[in-house]
């Protein structure tokens, strides 16, 4: 009979790690004064201080970074327009990078869509 997954929930802070919750959140802080991303910071924390996951201190990058993530997606399907774009330039007959840019200027339409109604 297979174990039930009652603890699979549960994130327990490794005994190694002497960070606290106000550190952690300095550090955001700090990573999301220098322009990066969510995601960056993550990997950031992770590989030069240390920190497997935020989570384990009840935080999320996100809520701690504010006003600076708001519109992060938009700002991504822009980046990626534009390397399409740069890319179609290069090679005209590239019907594959055609459609991932229309598919990708309808997805920057309907984001700004949704953030105008919300």
């Amino acid at each position: 009979m297979a174990k039930s997954k009652e603890n699979t929930n549960k994130l327990e802070k490794p005994v190694w790690l002497k960070y606290t919750k106000k550190e952690i959140e300095a550090i955001i802080v700090k990573l999301a004064n220098k322009d990066m991303t969510a995601e960056k910071i993550g990997l950031t924390l992770r590989d030069q201080y240390g920190i497997p996951k935020v989570k384990l201190y009840d935080i999320k990058i996100k809520e701690v970074m504010g006003d600076k993530y708001k519109d992060q997606n938009t700002i991504n399907l822009n980046n990626k327009i534009d390397a399409i774009t740069l890319h179609n330039r290069k090679y005209h007959g590239d019907q594959k990078a055609k459609r991932q840019l229309n598919i990708a200027k309808a997805n920057l339409k309907k984001r700004k869509e949704y953030l105008e109604s919300k």
